[in-house]
């Protein structure tokens, strides 16, 4: 479904429009029953032209070119309880038959045909985005952090197998696929082969894997960043294709210890890690005008140097003067 606000929601399991016209026939189905019954029970009021009493297919006749507006005239209601009847009860029932059958199937099939056209318009248009599995309290932290450091709303998509948490992330803009990313037709949804990077944010360590090695599946380069709970399963994580993979019972339980003696380390760490304001981390390459400068003579302060794919901290001689293809991790601020 599409929702009414900015966002997008790809449903993994799309409903067929000939299903929901299949629901409107078997209401108006049930409605032209319901006019039968009253016909034939009635019948001592209606008069065939042709003669004899009615029978019960000469009420479903009749009810079915009453309900249809078609009314050949060959039966007609001829006593005052009859007509009563035609006026308060057949007539009703016949302007909601129309309803369901016309009204309704027209309006579901184009909305319908609107919703496929968004959807393929979002799929021709969207690339570099990010893809985040799970809008649990992790993945809407990873994507505040995402959004702060200046990513388009239009370029997240969020997997989610709850329609509540996809509800919510339409709420805020953002593109959601109800499903369960460890399903390789899910993924695809999201235009994964196109996407700048993965965030696998599951609330279990044997999904995380699962999503993980999905992923790789589809897109082999896509850099996936991905959050465990427990120490022991980083490594399998990593090696079912993760690049980054964060710990977070081991590092919430690092910053329970350094909070009891050092609280200002902890408060400093948070400022780190809450983007727009104070001080920030920062991944970026050099610029032309660093070239040859030293590590320490710029502006920010630079915690690593990444040259040939080996990382230097900010303290190793090795580094000597910044090169055009190093990759620093600094600390800027914002005020």
């Amino acid at each position: 479904m599409l929702s009414d606000h900015g966002g997008v929601q790809l449903a993994h399991t799309e409903a067929s429009p000939f299903r929901q016209v299949g629901k409107r026939v078997v209401i108006a189905t049930v409605v032209l029953v319901a006019t039968v019954l009253i016909v034939y029970f009635d019948r001592d009021g209606y008069r065939d032209n042709n003669g004899g009493e009615l029978s019960l297919l000469d009420a479903t006749y009749y009810a079915t070119v009453s309900l249809s507006t078609t009314g050949y005239g060959d039966i007609t209601p001829v006593t005052a309880g009859a007509r009563l009847v035609n006026i308060l009860i057949i007539t009703p029932l016949r302007v909601l038959f129309l309803l369901i059958l016309i009204g309704t199937t027209l309006e579901a099939l184009t909305a319908r045909s609107r919703e496929e056209f968004r959807v393929r318009r979002w799929r021709s248009s969207v690339r570099q985005h990010v893809v985040v599995c799970g809008y649990g309290t992790k993945g809407r932290s990873a994507i505040r952090a995402l959004i702060a450091a200046g990513t388009d709303k239009e370029h997240i998509v969020v997997v989610d197998p709850s329609p509540a948490a996809i509800d919510e992330a339409n709420s805020i803009g953002l593109t959601g696929i109800v499903g369960d990313a460890g399903r390789a037709d899910v993924l695809r949804r999201t235009s994964i082969e196109k996407a700048r990077a993965v965030v696998v944010a599951a609330n279990r360590d044997d999904t995380a894997v699962l999503i993980t090695l999905t992923v790789r599946q589809l897109s082999p380069t896509v850099p996936i960043t991905a959050s465990v709970r427990e120490e022991e399963n980083a490594s399998l994580l990593r090696q079912s294709g993760a690049d980054s993979v964060i710990t977070s019972s081991s590092t919430s339980g690092r910053l329970l210890g350094l909070a009891t003696d050092a609280p200002r380390v902890v408060a400093a760490v948070e400022d780190l890690l809450t983007a727009g304001h104070g001080l920030d981390l920062a991944q970026r390459t050099v610029t032309s005008a660093e070239v040859g400068m030293g590590a320490r003579q710029l502006r920010d302060v630079v915690l690593s140097v990444t040259r040939g794919g080996r990382t230097l901290r900010f303290d190793d001689p090795a580094i000597g003067t910044l090169q055009s293809e190093d990759v620093l991790v600094v600390v800027r601020s914002n005020g």
